[in-house]
């Protein structure tokens, strides 16, 4: 068993986070009073049931959604501080995100796809190119850089997604549902990029799925059930595979 290093720094930080929707007079309570510390060059993962609060948890330590109650502080920064355009910026320059529908734009090619949210950053023209084929390499894409998103698997289409999302170097890497569309190989491949991205570059890395093959390859695993945190576990990692600039796979 694996135990945190309580010297480390906490890289997110929620405290006594509430969430709830409400639809008519009707209010469903998704979250309740959830607190966790999450560290850098982890692989964290948020496991539970459909319907558990995990997607909603996951994007409020984002910033893509605001707490009804409590806090979510990102790098020191307490999301609910920010206005728009400052979360825009703090999400553009500190976060990259991964998510089960690939989210890839057809009529443009891998490397077209990891270069578009590195031009937002005002990079000259060479970097970005040289970022964004550094990132394929380390996915295993070196010679699929020139195919659209129709020439390649899924697996391959989620390795696109996950090159885009660590060429900025993110500091924080949001992961939703990131095997949930493919088969056992690739699920595999995904969540050891995922894993060996977290080891290599420092990431945090925090990963929401109900795949039970997730939990062996995470460091940390968080189980939620009904808006509660009700275990939190350091699992026994499995052998990685290996997947390098010129492996390929389906």
């Amino acid at each position: 068993m694996r135990l945190l290093n309580s010297a480390m720094p906490v890289t997110l930080h929620a405290s006594g986070i509430g969430k709830s929707f409400t639809s008519g007079s009707i209010v469903t309570p998704v979250l309740h009073d959830i607190s966790l510390a999450i560290h850098p060059g982890e692989l964290t993962l948020i496991s539970g049931p459909s319907g558990c609060g995990k997607s909603t948890l996951l994007a409020i330590l984002s910033g893509l959604q605001r707490p009804d109650r409590g806090s979510a502080i990102a790098l020191g920064q307490d999301l609910a501080q920010l206005d728009r355009r400052a979360l825009e910026q703090f999400r553009l320059r500190h976060t990259g995100f991964v998510f089960q529908g690939f989210n890839l734009f057809p009529a443009l090619t891998a490397l077209q796809q990891v270069e578009l949210p590195l031009s937002y950053l005002g990079l000259p023209a060479k970097e970005i190119q040289q970022r964004a084929i550094e990132a394929l390499e380390e996915v295993g894409l070196g010679a699929r850089l020139k195919l659209r998103p129709a020439q390649l698997s899924g697996g391959e289409k989620q390795r696109v997604a996950i090159a885009r999302a660590v060429a900025k170097a993110p500091e924080l890497l949001f992961a939703d549902e990131p095997t949930s569309a493919l088969d056992a190989t690739n699920g595999h491949i995904v969540i050891d990029i995922l894993h060996r991205i977290a080891r290599t570059r420092g990431t945090t890395v925090l990963c929401v799925s109900h795949d039970p093959r997730l939990i062996s390859n995470a460091d940390r695993v968080l189980a939620i059930e009904d808006g509660r945190i009700l275990n939190d576990t350091f699992p026994p990692l499995q052998p990685a595979l290996s997947v390098g600039p010129q492996e390929h796979f389906v």
